[in-house]
């Protein structure tokens, strides 16, 4: 079936039971996380460490696979000394806060704005598609599906795309109903030589930041996909054969709804965390400050040209306030190489725990 305008969709068969009751359910627990993040004193801590988690689960989708431990290690993808898989990953979040910035400054979720995001993950300025895309094969190595192979059909679909991005003709659909269409339609045009997957991911949370259902990027569905990837990739085709929107639109909101869910719990345990952290050391250390606190939240394993940027003191006296954390009972201080490293244990097993949980499930 070839690909057409979402435009033309009749808005009104997205009004059944069964998808009214999962979109009241999604948009709930989506208020819900909005209004929770909003607790964290720094967004920027949320944004960091959260976007790196998405970094990691998206980038895991196509089979790009690093730890938590070489992530948090190696928070800067222009460092030597990494392994390709981590530098990719570094590279989606540095992609996602990239593509924030834009549409936070503007209001709008550009087709520059999603080549920018494509260029920034690939390191390369290809742009759209102006040779055939990958065919999708079965296991007997049947055709399943072929994406646009024409670059002025690519083209004219990304604009149409773009256009039904910012409700141009008006659909009357709810934005998580919109989110879920404008996801099934990016992956199917397929509009990059690389990166289609998690470009389309990270148009996902932009576009409900746009739509202003979010204040910070801070809800991620790759690890829902991660979970349940076999019914991912079926109903992405079953649309396309059968133009079964409705089970692909379910399949969305409950994604939106459980995700939110975990992260409204993640949220709230880190601000329990970082509250009480935050009281102990300053009873416990005259150098408390606001800026060590969101160091240490923002980067669970911190080094010493952190703490000197972010608090601007010596070498020094950096290695002082670390050296007195880890003897305090604060940190753990591990050597790697050259590099010592300190490492918030309590907001590391937090954010991997939930990762650990599903390694069990798997098993």
């Amino acid at each position: 079936m070839p690909l057409r305008s979402l435009s033309t969709l009749d808005p009104r068969r997205f009004e059944t039971t069964p998808i009214l009751k999962r979109l009241g359910a999604a948009g709930r627990n989506l208020a819900e996380l909005k209004g929770v993040a909003a607790s964290i004193p720094n967004q920027g801590i949320l944004i960091n460490t959260l976007s790196l988690q998405e970094a990691k689960d998206s980038s895991a989708i196509e089979n790009i696979v690093t730890t938590h431990d070489e992530l948090y290690r190696e928070d800067d993808a222009g460092e030597a000394g990494i392994s390709v898989a981590t530098k990719e990953v570094l590279r989606y979040r540095q992609a996602l806060r990239a593509g924030f910035e834009r549409v936070r400054a503007h209001g709008l979720l550009t087709l520059n704005t999603i080549l920018d995001i494509q260029s920034e993950l690939e390191c390369n300025q290809a742009g759209l598609r102006k040779l055939p895309g990958t065919v999708l094969r079965d296991g007997a190595g049947q055709t399943v599906y072929a994406p646009p192979q024409d670059a002025t059909q690519v083209a004219a679909l990304m604009a149409d795309l773009e256009r039904f991005i910012h409700d141009e003709p008006p659909f009357d659909a709810d934005p998580l109903i919109r989110m879920a269409l404008i996801h099934h339609q990016f992956e199917s045009i397929h509009p990059f030589y690389d990166g289609n997957g998690r470009t389309g991911r990270i148009i996902n949370v932009l576009y409900l930041v746009k739509e202003r259902l979010l204040d910070i990027p801070a809800l991620y569905l790759s690890r829902h996909i991660v979970r349940t990837k076999p019914d991912y990739y079926r109903l992405l085709q079953s649309v396309r054969e059968h133009d079964a929107w409705e089970e692909w639109v379910i399949y969305m909101l409950t994604a939106v709804e459980h995700t939110a869910r975990e992260t409204i719990a993640t949220i709230q345990a880190i601000r329990t965390l970082l509250m009480d952290t935050k009281q102990r050391i300053r009873a416990g250390f005259r150098f408390y400050s606001q800026d060590l606190i969101n160091n240490l939240f923002s980067h669970p394993y911190t080094k010493i040209e952190f703490v000197q940027r972010d608090l601007k003191v010596s070498r020094i006296t950096a290695t002082k306030y670390l050296d007195e954390l880890v003897a305090g009972g604060f940190l753990d201080k591990r050597k790697i190489g050259r590099s010592n490293y300190y490492v918030n244990r309590a907001l590391y097993d937090l954010l991997t725990r939930a990762e650990a949980s599903d390694a069990v499930v798997a098993e």
